[in-house]
């Protein structure tokens, strides 16, 4: 009895072994539930999902259980930085910058925390080890959006913008689109590709930065100026910025 017991111990771990899956959807040829075994990478489900060989492998995003706690208080840091800010704007006699810290708060809460990580996701680049074969965990999620042909201007504009594409155009430029707000901050954006990477621009006179092309479903972000208040908040608008890198890109049909 002793043995069968064991033996039954042991069928259930294998059970529990194989039950490990991760989730795909997308632009997949083969969408659902993977099997992950055990030590698996990307590749063993990129392989299996086949993602479409014309698709934009760019936007990919892996989600992962293990980082939602981290972007849950990143998340959580965004609103709290833009409550101060709503309040000290109101106690520096600036209604606007209080009403755009307010409605970007808002828009913050409607953004789910995803758990992204920022990875290649080609299956080309994977396979032949130009990108990293991360190892997965059990519930952890790709997804390969659609193409977007636009771009998304966002923060310290009248309201959010989508603008269209255009190859060789300075992320800079895409502002002449869109109504920036008294209360942005003049000398910097924030580009965010569909990948997940984000970084400051510089896009004043004195610090411009030449060669800043959005891909298409980029997102750039117009700071909120708020080092004329006192205390400042040095790090709202790269921690926004961060934020929401972890979302995937909208799909356009």
């Amino acid at each position: 009895m002793k043995r069968l017991g064991l033996i039954a111990a042991g069928l259930l771990l294998i059970s529990g072994a194989c039950q490990a899956a991760v989730t795909v959807s997308g632009d997949v040829a083969n969408p659902g539930p993977i099997a992950l075994p055990p030590g698996g990478r990307l590749l063993d489900v990129i392989s299996e999902a086949v993602p479409n060989a014309e698709g934009y492998w760019l936007a990919g995003g892996l989600l992962r259980q293990s980082l939602v706690a981290e972007q849950t208080r990143l998340k959580v840091g965004v609103l709290f930085d833009l409550e101060v800010l709503q309040r000290m704007a109101t106690l520096f006699d600036r209604p606007s910058r209080a009403a755009l810290a307010q409605r970007v708060a808002e828009e913050v809460r409607q953004m789910p925390v995803t758990g992204r990580q920022i990875a290649d996701l080609d299956p080309v680049a994977v396979e032949v080890g130009f990108a990293r074969n991360i190892r997965l965990d059990d519930g952890d999620r790709l997804i390969y959006p659609k193409r977007v042909d636009e771009v998304q201007v966002l923060g310290a504009v009248t309201e959010p913008c989508h603008l269209p594409y255009q190859p060789l155009q300075e992320a800079r430029e895409y502002l002449e689109g869109c109504s920036i707000l008294d209360d942005a901050e003049a000398d910097y954006l924030w580009l965010i590709q569909p990948n997940g990477v984000s970084r400051r621009v510089g896009i004043a006179h004195w610090n411009r930065e030449s060669g800043q092309f959005p891909v298409a479903g980029s997102r750039i972000l117009v700071p909120i100026k708020n080092d004329d208040l006192d205390p400042p908040l040095p790090e709202l608008n790269q921690q926004l910025a961060e934020f929401i890198a972890t979302q995937l890109a909208e799909v356009v049909r």
